[in-house]
């Protein structure tokens, strides 16, 4: 289910009968108590129309589902997302009602899955609109140069499954770590990146479903850029854990 959609049904249902009552039911009823419906519509007005601005144009809070952005972000990771750097947008229809910012290469961004719109994705954006973008032999080509790759030093934070080897790849401004399995893996391109189109890569390079499987993301598709940890939650049972809070690189 779409929370936005949900958000703003409820938030306009609440709003026309709050405006309804200051404009003329409470002038009929006199010192009569208003109905049940009109007394939530008052109490929770204000305060869901505040979450629709704040989740809509400053910050909305995402939980991580799946690995493909280890070693970056854990399953379990909940992230906050910055809505205002790509510009204002319309919630749910995604239009954009005041420019700010672009995506730039080494973003982490989430967006509206290509394929299914109501599900969100999280990836690294890796090429911008002009770009060509090409992956061989499981490195990233940029505009025919060959992005940055050394290997990682360890730091304990996660044990590297069987088969695989951590790198640190330089993108942009941006120097993050990535897995790479020492199998083979797929290639693509060199191909250019259409105006007004991303393409992204997760950072568990052969464990993602991204760019490389169903192209390009398109500029309405932006939610926002991914640019803190906040907390990590393993499981429902389990306790909320606030020792890993960081800034996304």
């Amino acid at each position: 289910m779409d929370f936005t959609l949900i958000l703003v049904i409820i938030v306009l249902v609440s709003g026309v009968i709050y405006g309804l009552d200051l404009l003329f039911f409470k002038k009929r009823r006199g010192d009569q108590p208003p109905g049940i419906i009109i007394d939530y519509s008052r109490s929770f007005f204000p305060v869901l129309f505040l979450v629709l601005v704040l989740r809509s144009f400053l910050f909305e809070p995402f939980q991580i589902p799946s690995g493909s952005m280890l070693p970056t972000l854990k399953i379990g990771d909940f992230i906050l997302v910055n809505k205002f750097d790509y510009g204002l947008r319309l919630p749910v229809v995604g239009t954009t009602v005041w420019e700010v910012g672009e995506p730039e290469r080494g973003d982490v961004m989430v967006f509206k899955y290509p394929a299914d719109p109501r599900i969100n994705f999280i990836k690294r954006v890796v090429a911008v609109p002009g770009d060509v973008v090409e992956y061989r032999d499981k490195t990233l080509f940029v505009n025919g140069v060959m992005q940055p790759l050394r290997p990682a030093e360890p730091d304990g934070s996660l044990e590297l499954p069987a088969l695989t080897e951590e790198w640190v790849e330089e993108l942009g401004t941006s120097a993050h770590r990535i897995w790479r399995r020492t199998t083979a893996g797929r290639s693509l391109g060199p191909i250019q990146v259409p105006e007004g189109q991303y393409f992204v890569l997760g950072d568990n390079r052969d464990n993602s479903n991204d760019s490389r499987v169903w192209g390009f993301v398109d500029d309405s598709l932006i939610v926002g850029r991914a640019f803190a940890v906040w907390m990590h939650w393993d499981a429902l049972f389990s306790l909320p854990s606030f020792s890993d809070v960081r800034v996304i690189q």
